[in-house]
């Protein structure tokens, strides 16, 4: 085990997949994670079995999914337990109940509007809740720049967003979250920064001085914080490069960032990421982090080979 960062965020990690998965099955690469109420863990992910569900300990309580997803990319849970799953493979958001029981799906599968066209959904990537009304957000994505507004039952509502750098808008829109009030936050990836709009789609501010924020979420606490996952944002030049990501960094809704979980390049060692793509925090502070390592990582690698894809970083104090 190592430790990363101090004070009141100090947390320990032991750098090895977690969850306790028989030898025969493979995470390929860990795309998202969610907690549910009952400190439950949803990973999906993009090996045996796309929905793998672990009580803290780590310990499987049950999958589904087999043979119903093309590209595993984004999963939230609802506020009565249901499961979200954003497939970017084949255009679509599913909800589901907690043991795998479809209830409702967004977008027709393998129809995705036309890129940049502002329909959904074209490459869609996540989902948020507006946890005052059940509104839904989806963030759409790598091709399309674009976030929807649902209603709780699926009837599209609104949409803001467009390609570029200004002020709302976006060079993919990868990930996104809601807090009490309804503020929803978006990491902008390729942008490098997090906006913030209110629930209407309105621009409020932006969060600079973050390397490509691929996730985030916030906890539940009486002043929520908030938990980005950062990607590597250097070149191959520079790769041992510090500070640069791949980390975490943790905020105030403000955007003070009040800590950041590794200052070293990516890597295998203990308290390195490769490239954090989904986050999700427990009831305790424990913070789960899920990796597209394959992709980004040990596809390229002679010979190609799968690296650690879900860490979970234990609160300390």
């Amino acid at each position: 085990m190592v430790t990363l960062g101090a004070g009141d965020f100090t947390y320990q990690v032991s750098g090895e997949d977690w969850g306790n998965i028989p030898e025969d099955w493979t995470y390929k690469e860990a795309t998202a994670v969610a907690v549910d109420a009952d400190d439950n863990v949803y990973v999906f992910n993009r090996g045996t079995h796309p929905m793998v569900i672990f009580n803290s300990d780590g310990d499987v309580l049950r999958t589904w999914g087999d043979g119903i997803f093309a590209n595993p990319h984004g999963v939230t849970i609802g506020p009565d337990g249901s499961v979200y799953c954003v497939d970017n493979g084949d255009h679509t958001v599913r909800q589901f109940t907690p043991d795998g029981k479809l209830l409702m799906t967004l977008g027709e599968p393998n129809q995705p509007s036309s890129p940049m066209s502002g329909e959904p959904f074209n490459l869609p990537t996540h989902l948020a809740i507006d946890p005052r009304n059940g509104d839904l957000y989806v963030a759409d994505g790598y091709a399309n720049a674009r976030v929807h507004r649902f209603s709780p039952d699926g009837r599209h509502l609104s949409s803001w967003g467009e390609s570029g750098t200004g002020e709302g808008q976006f060079n993919i829109v990868h990930n996104i979250t809601t807090d009490k009030d309804g503020w929803v936050y978006i990491a902008d990836r390729e942008n490098h920064r997090v906006q913030v709009f209110s629930p209407e789609g309105k621009y409020e501010t932006q969060w600079l001085n973050l390397s490509r924020a691929a996730c985030i979420c916030l906890d539940t606490s009486a002043e929520p914080l908030v938990y980005v996952g950062e990607y590597f944002g250097g070149i191959a030049s520079n790769k041992m490069g510090t500070q640069l990501g791949p980390r975490v960094s943790i905020m105030d809704t403000k955007g003070n960032v009040l800590a950041q979980l590794s200052d070293e390049s990516y890597g295998d060692e203990p308290g390195r990421f490769y490239s954090p793509h989904g986050i999700a925090v427990d009831s305790k502070g424990n913070i789960y982090v899920a990796e597209v390592s394959w992709s980004d990582y040990g596809s390229q690698m002679d010979p190609p080979r799968e690296l650690r894809s879900l860490q979970k970083l234990v609160k300390q104090g």
